[in-house]
């Protein structure tokens, strides 16, 4: 791919030629290589380079056609504008999207791109293989890895408009995930993963990988059923963001717009959570490997405010939902067909110093749920509720037990008010940083 000024000089001579006054082009490339290893030997090399840019074009009537490519080269990019120019006759003429009042602002962020330099696929191939071969020799039960994969990414983004604005942003990323079966006679199939991520393969902790797919599969050997009921239920920091995602639409000011969330524009500076709980949308979060600085629309992200001691804050904006309720960009808009607004790198913490302190060491009969699935089918998002199964352990006075099968179900903005304690520590999972958080009285059926 051309660098950005290339592209910028290249898409600013044939918006000339074509008579175009105003465009902004959204482009990206990424290099990526994983591998996949089953029973000892490799299983898949997989290498891909993907790239591509947003082309929008306005025109005197400041309607705006939109085209996608990935031909990045003078013809490319002439053909691109002119396909969006003359789609722009179609485009909305309500609430049409424009530049972002702080596409030009300055990015001071103190993070600097960051490239790894790639391993070798044969390295890739040894580390999996041994992974592989170390949780397979944790424990007799466990007879496969049947998911696993270790990869590394190249990603290079840039922004840019007919005004000037001109921003670009390169980094790398490693991740490792493990997910391991036993096979027990008379007994049923037990699973349990972890995952790691890094700026690069060399600094991936892949033994802490390792060691705790082990110790979640042995965990889950001994296991048995649940009584239906009521229960204290303490969600992993990956299941509650899990489950945070998937009500995104709270925060989400498109979807507000759109008449799509759970909130309203009025519900600002209400209540909605326990004040224990607080929520940032923070993309520079230290401990977001892939950091992104800017938008699809050029806006530098940044940390956002969403929930202050329980009270809705902030929503997530693009330049066009803030324009309309009256607000700044917060940086999380992806440009396409139609611009999308969508969360960068969540940080959920305590606010306040609880009442009573909770324990799981001391804890008494409470559920402990690890992973949450079938977010897809079991989620209604628009009503609030959810019926979702998962893996998990009984957890009495320290002593876990590996629960059969069973779902949790319940209201989202009521488990959000039935928060009783927010763990302090806090743990990085693929969706941001989050601790354990204990709520009281969901239900659980069991079989």
């Amino acid at each position: 791919m051309p660098n950005i000024q290339e592209i910028a000089a290249s898409a600013k001579e044939s918006a000339e030629q074509l008579g175009i006054k105003k465009f902004d082009i959204y482009g990206s490339i990424v290099d990526s290589t994983s591998v996949q290893v089953d029973q000892g030997e490799p299983k898949q090399v997989k290498a891909t380079n993907l790239s591509g840019v947003t082309v929008r074009v306005w025109n005197e009537d400041n309607t705006m056609g939109v085209t996608s490519t990935t031909d990045v080269d003078s013809k490319g990019l002439e053909l691109a504008l002119k396909t969006a120019f003359e789609a722009s006759i179609f485009g909305v003429k309500e609430n049409t999207p424009d530049f972002s009042p702080e596409a030009k602002a300055e990015i001071n962020n103190g993070k600097t791109d960051q490239k790894a330099t790639p391993a070798p696929v044969s390295s890739l191939i040894d580390s999996l293989l041994t992974a592989e071969k170390e949780v397979l020799a944790g424990h007799q039960a466990i007879k496969g890895v049947p998911y696993n994969s270790l990869s590394q990414r190249d990603f290079e983004r840039f922004y840019l408009n007919s005004d000037g604005a001109m921003r670009a942003q390169s980094h790398s990323l490693a991740s490792i995930y493990l997910y391991s079966k036993t096979e027990e006679e008379g007994r049923k199939p037990r699973s349990a993963g972890a995952f790691r991520i890094s700026h690069g393969v060399e600094k991936l902790d892949v033994n802490g990988c390792i060691k705790e797919t082990i110790e979640k599969t042995i965990s889950h050997l001994n296991y048995r059923k649940i009584p239906t009921g009521k229960y204290m239920v303490v969600f992993s920091p990956d299941a509650f963001l899990s489950l945070l995602s998937a009500f995104s639409n709270l925060f989400n000011a498109q979807s507000i717009l759109d008449k799509q969330s759970l909130s309203t524009p009025d519900d600002l500076g209400k209540q909605i959570a326990s004040p224990l709980l607080s929520l940032y949308d923070d993309a520079l979060h230290p401990a977001n490997i892939g950091a992104e600085t800017f938008d699809g629309e050029g806006t530098p992200t940044r940390q956002v405010s969403l929930i202050e001691n329980g009270v809705l804050k902030n929503f997530l904006h693009s330049a066009g939902t803030a324009k309309r309720m009256n607000a700044k960009p917060t940086g999380n808009a992806n440009i396409g067909a139609k611009v999308t607004v969508s969360p960068n790198f969540y940080h959920v913490f305590a606010s306040a110093a609880p009442e009573q302190q909770f324990s799981l060491e001391t804890a008494e009969n409470v559920v402990l749920i690890d992973d949450l699935q079938a977010l897809h089918a079991g989620v209604k998002s628009l009503q609030g509720s959810f019926s979702l199964p998962f893996d998990g352990w009984l957890i009495n006075k320290g002593e876990k037990t590996s629960i059969d099968s069973a779902t949790v179900a319940g209201d989202f903005l009521e488990l959000l008010k039935s928060i009783v304690f927010v763990e302090k520590e806090v743990e990085l999972t693929p969706g941001g940083v989050c601790p354990r958080i204990w709520v009281e009285g969901l239900s659980i059926t069991g079989e």
